[in-house]
């Protein structure tokens, strides 16, 4: 069999683990070749590929970013609706490469972008990827656990700062639509305000919360904010707004940080090279066996699979009972409620 594989969307720590994971299972366990395709869904069109074997898929375990490169595949998607006259383009493109199989690697987008072009007839398997971690359908996803490390240990280093200025720090990281970053780097990192794109949240709760602090003998205060946080009107708020709005109220100096693409970049944790390696190993099991319109995910501890379908069908979000919100309001911590 030939495979090929891409990544699409935004670059995420593990993604070169995944690559190496599907590649050299595909090769050295299954006898199959592999080819990697540059940038995203684009390099099917051009056919912009090039020969993956052991050789240059050494040494990739570690790094960051995507040896393949990556593109947003926004205006590619629009390409292939089914029924399209471009179908048959994108079908074209695909035979002629001779692939039994793509293995798209990416998030909520490509899942949805590969649902479509299994639907036009390619054979297609879903490796999910992005920091966010939501993707419907899988426990967990590569480049959640590298973010949350970066984020903690920033949230870390503003605790001596915040407490040496006897200041507020709001700390926004990412997150348009699921909070997971902010609420597991929030707890991780000793947070004393979480606010998720979840849950809805009133400022002056926010700032009573710092202000009984300040009673209480507490001289500064962390604030982890996800950056689609919105109020009730549905109005997109980042961390500067909730900065001024803070120090405005309360009257104690406040700054904010936003972390931003770091979050994204440098060299995945040992948990991510570990998932990825798992994910990808599952893949190229998927396409030996020929069971193609699947997405591979985690259940659990296990590696399991389920339809390109059902990961396309809608976003994983923080439920507002999870036991980490239970357990911080239990200690305190203010979610801005």
């Amino acid at each position: 069999m030939k495979i090929g594989i891409l990544s699409s969307g935004g670059d995420c720590p593990g993604i070169n683990a995944t690559i190496r994971g599907v590649g050299k299972t595909a090769i050295m366990h299954y006898n199959m070749e592999v080819i990697g395709i540059h940038n995203g869904f684009s390099g099917i069109l051009n056919k912009d590929f090039q020969t993956l074997d052991q050789r240059s898929l050494s040494g990739i375990l570690n790094l960051g970013g995507t040896i393949l490169g990556t593109s947003r595949e926004k205006s590619f998607r629009k390409l292939i609706l089914p029924d399209d006259s471009h179908s048959s383009i994108i079908k074209q493109k695909y035979d002629e490469l001779e692939l039994d199989c793509l293995v798209c690697i990416g998030g909520n987008g490509t899942q949805k972008t590969s649902h479509i072009l299994s639907r036009i007839g390619l054979n297609v398997i879903g490796i999910p990827k992005t920091i966010d971690n939501d993707v419907w359908g899988t426990d967990i996803t590569f480049g959640f656990d590298t973010a949350v490390n970066i984020a903690t240990e920033a949230i870390d280093r503003l605790h001596s700062t915040a407490n040496a200025h006897r200041r507020v720090m709001v700390v926004e990281v990412m997150g348009h639509h699921a909070g997971w970053i902010a609420l597991y780097a929030g707890m991780a990192g000793g947070a004393d305000v979480i606010l998720l794109p979840e849950l809805s949240f009133d400022i002056d709760r926010v700032n009573d919360t710092i202000t009984n602090r300040a009673h209480q003998g507490k001289p500064y205060s962390i604030v982890v904010v996800a950056e689609g946080l919105r109020t009730r009107t549905g109005k997109i708020h980042p961390a500067d707004y909730i900065a001024r709005m803070i120090e405005k109220e309360t009257g104690i100096e406040t700054r904010e940080t936003v972390l931003g693409y770091i979050q994204r970049g440098g060299n995945p944790s040992p948990y991510d090279r570990n998932l990825a390696t798992r994910l990808g190993g599952h893949a190229s099991e998927l396409i030996a066996e020929r069971k193609f319109g699947r997405m591979v995910c985690i259940n659990g501890n296990r590696v399991d699979s389920i339809l390109l379908s059902e990961a396309a069908c809608k976003l994983k979000l923080v439920p507002p009972d999870h036991d980490l919100i239970i357990q911080g309001q239990r200690m305190g911590i203010s979610f801005g409620r």
